[in-house]
């Protein structure tokens, strides 16, 4: 599973590597400041939700092609742990606070840098568990575990997607499409109004523009490159924006 990074900056797309990742952390938080302070089901709601479907799987994306060129696996994968363990209290503080008795932060799951390296794990065992039956039943297990986390299921699956296609761009336009179908699914919930079908089939299907979005950003505008300056910025702030984004989110939500 070896990855060659130099076939990538052969592209010709004018957007790198670190603009899609600011991209993306400007669309999470439309994502993020819709549900904590709209009104679930309202027009604004649904627009910057949608939009921020974006995030994720250009995570996952990035995540499976570093993975192949980073120079330690290991500080990687101790990255993950650490900023999952520090944007916990974070993503709690931002989504579940509850008020009543004693106003009580209530663990919810596990966050999206939790899920990461869940998806991180999932690539080690697809490049070193030789043994097939052993491979399947340590990635269900990490896909299990993932039903307890933000983007749980979804995310490792396209990871394993983008790990199989490696740098072929056929292949990881249909990764996406393959992930926008799933999550579409996923999003339809047309209860037990036969009249609500129609309804349901829009919203599914507008819920996956966002993750459509991130296709083409990657097959057709990345070029496989880093920004020239402030790499080391760049790569810090990523980590560190998910922590302080939620934090600072919580916060507001609990002095209004």
């Amino acid at each position: 599973m070896r990855y060659d990074h130099a076939d990538q900056t052969k592209n010709t797309g004018i957007l790198n590597r670190d603009v899609i990742k600011y991209i993306a952390m400007f669309t999470m938080l439309l994502n993020h400041i819709a549900n904590v302070f709209l009104e679930p089901g309202t027009a604004l709601f649904t627009v910057l939700v949608d939009i921020g479907y974006f995030t994720a799987p250009v995570m996952c994306y990035f995540l499976a092609e570093g993975y192949h060129y980073t120079r330690s696996k290991k500080k990687y994968a101790r990255r993950l742990a650490v900023f999952a363990l520090i944007s916990e209290f974070p993503f709690c503080l931002a989504f579940f606070f509850f008020f009543g008795g004693g106003d009580t932060i209530v663990f919810c799951g596990f966050n999206m840098i939790f899920t990461l390296l869940l998806c991180f794990c999932i690539l080690l065992v697809m490049d070193y568990v030789e043994y097939r039956f052993l491979q399947i039943v340590l990635i269900a297990g990490l896909f299990i575990l993932s039903a307890f986390s933000d983007w749980g299921v979804l995310a490792p699956l396209f990871t394993i997607l983008f790990a199989r296609a490696r740098e072929d761009k056929r292949k990881i336009r249909n990764a996406y499409l393959i992930g926008a179908g799933v999550f579409a699914i996923t999003r339809f919930r047309p209860g037990d109004d036969l009249t609500a079908v129609p309804d349901g089939l829009g919203y599914a299907a507008l819920s996956a523009v966002g993750i459509l979005a991130a296709g083409v950003v990657i097959v057709y505008l990345y070029n496989g490159k880093r920004m020239e300056r402030g790499k080391t910025f760049s790569k810090w702030f990523f980590y560190w924006f998910y922590p302080v984004h939620l934090l600072a989110l919580g916060l507001i939500r609990v002095m209004i």
